[in-house]
């Protein structure tokens, strides 16, 4: 995709959304770690079922601990893996409490370190907590840039690559944001609705899907 095709592309995507925002609901820093955590092999709807009621109570670490693995699995057992993944919650927020004042780090590296805690979920938190331009390159995001032609690559991180390079300054805090949700509602896995898509001309997807024939 030609660089002045890239910068409509995103210009359009912030026209029709000017302030993209994740679907994962949280309210704080610690809460979207482990939302972002959970959410891993999982959809934003399910976990904001499953965090809802645990957000009440559970808002630090500390609370976390205080809670305890069992109790963390009665809350997200609707979740997928989620003995797994209450044990790195669980191991997470210890390290918190005992390394980091019971505070999420502002470094995408320290992240990296916790468990649970992939590259993905790490730029998410960068992104989101602390306005760091990173490209959180999701199932979505790694099908919306070969699909389109914005960013090719065989692995996650090739795309996230390309993204940090091509993605210009106006659009990169959003970027992610934009590219999900393009992802999750349009550029859909099976069938993309090209026919609603706002950057269907600059897509050098072939060939593009028509819209559903009215049932008479």
């Amino acid at each position: 995709m030609k660089k002045a095709d890239i910068f409509e592309f995103y210009r359009r995507l912030a026209e029709d959304n000017p302030s993209p925002e994740t679907e994962l609901e949280y309210g704080n820093d610690y809460q979207l770690l482990v939302a972002v955590v959970l959410s891993a092999q999982a959809t934003d709807v399910g976990v904001n079922k499953a965090t809802r009621k645990l957000f009440e109570s559970v808002k630090t670490p500390q609370h976390m601990l205080d809670l305890g693995e069992d109790g963390l699995k009665q809350h997200i057992k609707t979740i997928g893996l989620f003995n797994a993944k209450a044990k790195n919650v669980i191991a997470l927020s210890e390290i918190l409490v005992r390394d980091h004042d019971a505070k999420v780090p502002a470094d995408r590296d320290l992240l990296e370190t916790l468990p649970g805690v992939g590259r993905k979920t790490a730029n998410v938190v960068m992104n989101t907590a602390f306005g760091a331009e990173t490209f959180a390159v999701d199932t979505h995001i790694f099908r919306v840039g070969n699909r389109t032609g914005l960013a090719k690559g065989k692995t996650p991180l090739a795309v996230e690559k390309q993204l940090d390079k091509k993605t210009p300054a106006p659009f990169r805090l959003g970027a992610h944001h934009w590219l999900i949700l393009h992802g999750r509602y349009v550029c859909k896995a099976r069938t993309p609705e090209c026919w609603r898509c706002a950057v269907a001309d600059l897509c050098s997807f072939k060939p593009k899907s028509a819209a559903p024939k009215r049932k008479s």
